[in-house]
């Protein structure tokens, strides 16, 4: 594999960005293998076991420090995972839906900075049952498409809807994308035999990013600059997703 210790020091650089927020860092891990030069059948399995290790510390840590919700992350996960699981197993040709998704998520980044410029959170209001299993399984398949835990979609979705507030949002997406990256492998289980023998050094990386940013997300960032780093997280996915 090329560049092994570069490689390394990005996983673990993305883990701890993408965990303060409540990501496992997918995007970041994909376009970091993209960078230099990683073989595509690698790099979706990689990505997925990555996001399991991240997406656990994250989740306990979340949850640790009082902002996971079981009743905000249930009907999203019920529409997600079976669909994560189809998004798995199929492999779709062509780029257009990377293009599309970028634009979706610069848009996003764009609006999150907007709203981290504000004084605090807004109150949460109750999500509806159907809107948010629909909601899932769409984001589910998306997930499972691209090989990702499907957070960068489902972070926005609960924070321009108000149906979360920026903590809790990171807290119920960590456990999300846990539940979405371990369907999603499961319905290609077989491309794990693709994961190179360097993962298992790039998985400490991550282990250790992960703990590091999922502590500043849990106890010492503010609600704005989470805000902020959310942003610079979907502008990290949204040049991912448009230039490679």
């Amino acid at each position: 594999m090329p560049h092994t210790l570069v490689l390394t020091c990005l996983i673990a650089g993305a883990a701890m960005l993408y965990s303060a927020v409540g990501h496992a860092g997918a995007s970041g891990y994909l376009a970091a293998m993209a960078l230099l030069g990683v073989e595509p059948a690698v790099m979706k399995p990689t990505a997925l076991l990555l996001n399991l290790i991240v997406a656990s510390i994250a989740t306990a840590r979340f949850a640790r420090a009082g902002y996971f919700s079981w009743p905000l992350l249930w009907p999203f996960a019920l529409g997600s995972v079976p669909f994560a699981f189809i998004g798995g197993a199929w492999l779709l040709p062509g780029d257009w839906y990377k293009r599309v998704l970028g634009l979706v998520l610069a848009v996003a980044a764009a609006r999150l900075f907007l709203e981290s410029l504000g004084p605090r959170d807004v109150p949460a209001r109750t999500r509806p049952v159907a809107a948010a299993v629909a909601c899932g399984a769409g984001i589910g398949l998306l997930a499972g498409l691209t090989g990702t835990g499907g957070g960068i979609f489902l972070s926005p979705l609960l924070l321009f809807t108000r149906w979360a507030d920026t903590r809790a949002t990171g807290g119920v997406s960590a456990a999300f994308i846990l539940m979405n990256s371990a369907a999603g492998l499961a319905g290609n289980v077989a491309s794990v035999r693709m994961v190179p023998a360097e993962a298992v050094v790039w998985a400490v990386a991550a282990a250790g990013g992960g703990l590091v940013g999922s502590e500043l997300g849990s106890r010492r960032i503010g609600s704005a600059r989470s805000r902020r780093v959310l942003t610079a997280v979907l502008l990290v996915a949204a040049a991912k997703l448009l230039l490679t």
